[in-house]
């Protein structure tokens, strides 16, 4: 069952590959996934939430719900699952991003979109952004299957664990406020 799944990753991407890419897209695309390396995009886009009332909880537990999926990506899982990149594995398949990680599972890019958007999506104050941060999320997963950097299967690991992450980064932040009161500086 498990050969199935890997073979129908790989068939994914070259699929991908062969009838999605473009020249017009490729350099737009690789251009985006690359805003996501070290989650810079997400990074800067937190600490800027942070000097505005209203966006400054968004921007604390942005950074602090990235913080844990940089542990349980990078740090953990990546390193216990050790998979291949996509390239190394799969015949034809050519990449449009340099990754000097090894390591495909899973996707630390889209961990960190949605550990961000996951955050955003429950405590921006305006609707426009919230759906602005869950596209952002999904163009970045998107982003590095279009590029050949990872599995489907990778990218939905880093959305799930991203996922988490900014529910852990959420309840971290209930349990502070039911212990010592409400954070004032960041309502």
């Amino acid at each position: 069952m498990l050969d199935i799944l890997l073979s129908l990753d790989g068939a994914v991407l070259l699929w991908i590959q062969e009838f999605v890419r473009c020249e017009v897209l490729n350099p737009l695309v690789t251009f985006y996934t690359q805003l996501g390396n070290a989650g810079i995009i997400w990074i800067v886009l937190s600490v800027a939430m942070l000097f505005f009332r209203k966006t400054r909880r968004a921007g604390l537990l942005s950074l602090i719900a990235m913080l844990l999926g940089l542990l349980f990506t990078n740090v953990a899982i990546k390193h216990l699952v050790a998979r291949p990149r996509p390239w190394l594995t799969v015949k034809g398949l050519y990449f449009l991003v340099i990754e000097n990680d090894p390591n495909s599972f899973p996707s630390g890019h889209t961990c960190a979109a949605f550990a961000s958007a996951g955050v955003w999506f429950r405590t921006l104050p305006r609707r426009w952004m919230r759906r602005t941060a869950v596209v952002l999320a999904v163009l970045m997963g998107l982003s590095r299957l279009y590029v050949g950097v990872h599995f489907p299967s990778d990218v939905l690991a880093g959305c799930l664990v991203g996922l988490f992450c900014a529910w852990l980064a959420w309840r971290l932040y209930q349990a502070a406020e039911k212990r010592w009161g409400p954070i004032r500086w960041l309502e």
